[in-house]
């Protein structure tokens, strides 16, 4: 039989089947095989972003639990003339509160590891519509402390619950970035809160500043009601002891850092007045502040931008920037620029650390995410409690001028240990597979 001459470009082009190979090759297919369309790859990417309602509803309950917490410290005088009793005292009820939080949180949050997340949140917020509702109606001091130790249980409950929930409701390579959204309501509350609390106490009495609290508090519950997904509890057999949980790698290195870290900045927190006083800035301690709130919204944005990438890098950089700020203010404490500056740079370095801190914790711990957010709770108000005692006890041996050399040695252990932690705990996120996300739904 005659051979039909095959030309050399025939001869080059590829077959039929090689084309469909070198076609799938490179085409995306989702979990059952099927190939990923325009409408699915749409699906994947709406699925890819965050759920920013329910994120933002417990950045609501953040808020509510840090301005009940710190409302008293704008409204001491109208408190202590209403209940008969001195501002040092309704002084006390902050520290009622924070007590109540640190006694609560661990045995609360172990106990209750088989209930349900969603109304086990709703409870704890009940706790604050009705210890603000007390509070704003009470007449008795005695009456009152009750109820600000019942709202501190509560925020103990809520501080426990929140990074998990966050991380439970996006995929892995999220969980930074969905914890940095639910707490930003911590800044907002110190920053914007406290001193809009202040002012309205000053208009309308203090007593309409808790009720507001308890309204805001009912409106949060129907919203995270309406909002909130729900997720089971951890199964009887699979509840996390306190012993194992604390054993866990990363676990203890992480709370040794949140001690080190808080402790430091409520050495300078709570008597920023007199280390200003000794600059002959005392007056402008509110103008201080206003650099502290503004500069720590900015660290948490940027926290919140990069968390899921560089967490290890934020992290360390959080501590050298602080370091750095405590070494100025010791060297050049007294100048007004610097003080500024170093102030700023504080806040910076501790706008976005509770961030850092708890999604690090929820890496570490998996699903024992809520008893190990409770002992970072423990050691918060610990390290808030040991800020104040060591503090007070350095200005009345040593002077204001004994703060920046004990902030430099607690920061350098932190950094310490966050450098040493690179495998367990401040390690960075491994990044996810394309389509990760859809297959991991499915």
């Amino acid at each position: 039989m005659a051979r039909h001459p095959i030309s050399l470009r025939e001869h080059l082009r590829p077959s039929s089947l090689a084309q469909r190979v070198e076609q799938a090759e490179f085409r995306p297919v989702l979990a059952d095989d099927r190939p990923a369309t325009l409408t699915t790859q749409r699906g994947t990417a709406a699925q890819e972003r965050l759920p920013l309602a329910s994120l933002l509803a417990l950045a609501m309950a953040a808020f509510i639990t840090i301005l009940t917490e710190a409302l008293p410290a704008g409204l001491l005088p109208q408190m202590a003339h209403s209940l008969a009793v001195s501002e040092a005292w309704v002084g006390q009820t902050v520290t009622l509160y924070a007590v109540g939080s640190l006694l609560a949180a661990i045995p609360l949050t172990a106990s209750t590891q088989g209930l349900r997340r969603r109304p086990l949140l709703l409870a704890a917020l009940a706790g604050f519509v009705v210890a603000n509702t007390v509070t704003t109606f009470s007449a008795s001091y005695v009456l009152t402390m009750a109820a600000r130790f019942v709202a501190g249980v509560s925020a103990g409950l809520v501080w426990a619950l929140l990074a998990g929930y966050a991380a439970r409701m996006v995929p892995a390579h999220q969980k930074g970035r969905a914890i940095a959204v639910a707490m930003v309501g911590t800044p907002l509350a110190l920053s914007l809160g406290v001193p809009a609390g202040t002012y309205i106490g000053n208009l309308v009495g203090w007593r309409m500043c808790f009720g507001i609290m308890s309204a805001l508090a009912l409106v949060l519950m129907v919203w995270a009601r309406i909002k909130l997904p729900d997720f089971a509890g951890q199964p009887a057999g699979r509840a996390s002891s306190l012993r194992q949980v604390f054993t866990l790698p990363g676990v203890r290195p992480v709370l040794f850092v949140v001690l080190a870290f808080v402790l430091a900045h409520n050495v300078l927190y709570t008597y920023i007045a007199p280390f200003l006083s000794a600059a002959g800035m005392v007056e402008r301690t509110d103008v201080v502040l206003l650099v502290f709130g503004v500069s720590s919204l900015l660290g948490i944005w940027i926290v919140g931008v990069l968390i899921d990438r560089r967490l290890r890098a934020l992290t360390l950089a959080s501590m050298a920037l602080f370091g750095m700020a405590a070494l100025a203010l010791g060297v050049a404490g007294d100048a007004p620029k610097v003080v500024y500056v170093a102030v700023a740079a504080w806040g910076l370095a501790f706008g976005g650390s509770a961030t850092l801190f708890q999604t690090a914790l929820a890496n570490v711990a998996g699903d024992a995410a809520d008893v190990a957010q409770a002992m970072l709770v423990t050691a918060w108000n610990l390290a808030i409690a040991g800020g104040a005692l060591v503090g007070g006890v350095l200005l009345e041996r040593v002077g204001v001028h004994g703060f920046p050399p004990v902030l430099l040695g607690l920061l350098v252990a932190a950094l310490g240990v966050v450098w040493a932690a690179r495998r367990h705990g401040f390690s960075a996120p491994v990044p996810p597979p394309p389509f990760a996300h859809k297959t991991e739904q499915r």
